[in-house]
């Protein structure tokens, strides 16, 4: 079975190629370059990786334009910066093509100083609470997840910024999709990177609003 992986990437250099070789076996890895200045596309493009430019700003446009580029019929969506194990997809995988869950998706669990920035992790809780209290059973607006290409075509998730995770869990939780989340060790990421949203309060602030909107 093929699986794409698609990596939404702005300037992640520094990180590309340990996380590409750590992709597994049968998965083909598409990084989906969002306006880099480091020369992030010919350095996945030198790994192996097949490389989609975006040029429209956002995170939910690189996912979009990944997922259309895509023509597995299981697809994962993974931040390129290091953070999380491209080996720990499998679990994930595994969940939707075993029939255990329509959308699997990865619950951060930090491991190191300085993984997750404390004003990122308040952020992430407040808005999971809220999605709880919508009855969807998850703990993390996090950046891992797998499900089918099809039915991710279908849920027509709009956001083309930060609010996209969001709205994709709301819009599976009406369409009855079965969400299932697994723990995945959240290390700091790769030297020479820096993280649009929990690098700073600013960009924490941002995101969440951006989130926040598609709640109300």
């Amino acid at each position: 079975m093929t699986v794409d992986v698609i990596l939404p990437c702005l300037d992640e250099a520094a990180a590309l190629p340990d996380v590409l070789r750590r992709v597994p076996a049968g998965y083909r890895a598409i990084v989906v370059d969002n306006g880099s200045r480091d020369g992030s596309p010919e350095v996945a493009a030198r790994a192996g990786a097949t490389v989609v430019v975006e040029p429209r700003r956002g995170y939910g446009a690189a996912v979009d334009a990944g997922l259309r580029a895509a023509d597995a019929d299981v697809v994962c969506v993974l931040d390129a910066d290091g953070s999380i194990d491209p080996a720990g997809l499998s679990t994930l995988v595994g969940l939707v093509t075993g029939g255990s869950a329509d959308l699997a998706v990865g619950r951060r669990v930090p491991v190191g100083r300085g993984a997750w920035p404390w004003h990122a992790r308040a952020g992430n809780a407040v808005l999971a609470a809220l999605m709880r209290r919508r009855g969807l059973p998850v703990r993390d607006i996090g950046p891992v997840r797998a499900a089918r290409r099809d039915g991710l075509l279908r849920l027509d998730v709009r956001d083309r910024a930060f609010g996209y995770p969001l709205e994709l869990l709301t819009r599976a939780g009406l369409a009855g999709w079965r969400i299932v989340e697994r723990p995945v060790p959240y290390r700091p990421r790769a030297a020479g990177t820096s993280s649009k949203v929990s690098g700073s309060v600013r960009g924490t602030l941002r995101a969440t609003r951006d989130m926040a909107r598609v709640l109300w």
